[in-house]
């Protein structure tokens, strides 16, 4: 596996390439995720028996790249994910995103149409910000979150979430939800129905407004937003090489 830094917007960027066959496997973490989680190397091992190419990189703010996470925005982490795709990667690609990583993916491919051959969404979370994070909130953390410019929302997997008003208004302009996806490639949509975070219903909702006609959406009654278990893996794992496979 190669290791690299590159600068985009003042930033130092980190990310991994294995070198093999196309299509190139780009992998999208989520919100305050990274290239070392374990859908991430459950997908470096299967690109490695393949001998497939393999893209992986960390958004701004997030693990081995430089930046504050609070100045993240989806416009900034999908400009990351596109000036590290476009510097590092060659030919076709096939993007593979989680949870938000599955709405940067998702706008990634609508700026690079033409190099797209296939899509993977994990638990994607198209529009979180707005239909996730604003609409849930109280009317005191709204006020608390336009006064101070930052809210910090408890979070079941740590220390609580920062978020700021940036991404709130900057999410209102990348929905995807309310019209046509124009997407055309093959597409595969991955949810557990035991998501506490993401409703299993977005990857329904997201079937429906893409544009390809080939989009097949699995379930995973038991499954929670990691969808990280064994099982859970190998599913990604059969998904993804299928997917490569077309």
């Amino acid at each position: 596996m190669e290791a690299g830094r590159m600068q985009h917007g003042g930033v130092d960027l980190a990310w991994q390439r294995l070198p093999g066959r196309g299509p190139c496997l780009v992998f999208l973490p989520g919100y305050r995720s990274n290239m070392t989680g374990d859908k991430a190397q459950a997908l470096v091992a299967l690109c490695e028996e393949r001998a497939q190419s393999l893209l992986l990189f960390d958004y701004s703010g997030h693990g081995a790249s430089g930046g504050a996470f609070t100045d993240g925005t989806i416009s900034r982490w999908t400009a990351d994910a596109l000036a590290v795709m476009d510097s590092q990667a060659e030919g076709k690609l096939v993007l593979a995103g989680s949870s938000m990583g599955g709405w940067i993916a998702l706008l990634a491919a609508l700026a690079r149409p033409d190099r797209i051959a296939g899509f993977v969404g994990m638990a994607a979370a198209p529009d979180f910000t707005e239909a996730l994070m604003w609409q849930t909130m109280t009317p005191a953390d709204r006020a608390v979150l336009q006064r101070d410019g930052v809210l910090h929302l408890p979070s079941a997997y740590g220390e609580p979430t920062p978020v700021t008003w940036a991404l709130i208004e900057d999410g209102r302009r990348h929905l995807l939800l309310g019209s046509g996806i124009k997407l055309r490639s093959p597409v595969r949509l991955l949810h557990g129905q035991a998501d506490a975070d993401v409703p299993w219903e977005t990857a329904l909702r997201l079937a429906q407004q893409i544009e390809s006609e080939d989009v097949q959406v699995t379930l995973v009654k038991d499954a929670t937003h990691r969808l990280s278990r064994p099982g859970d893996l190998l599913l990604l794992r059969t998904t993804v090489a299928g997917l490569l496979d077309l």
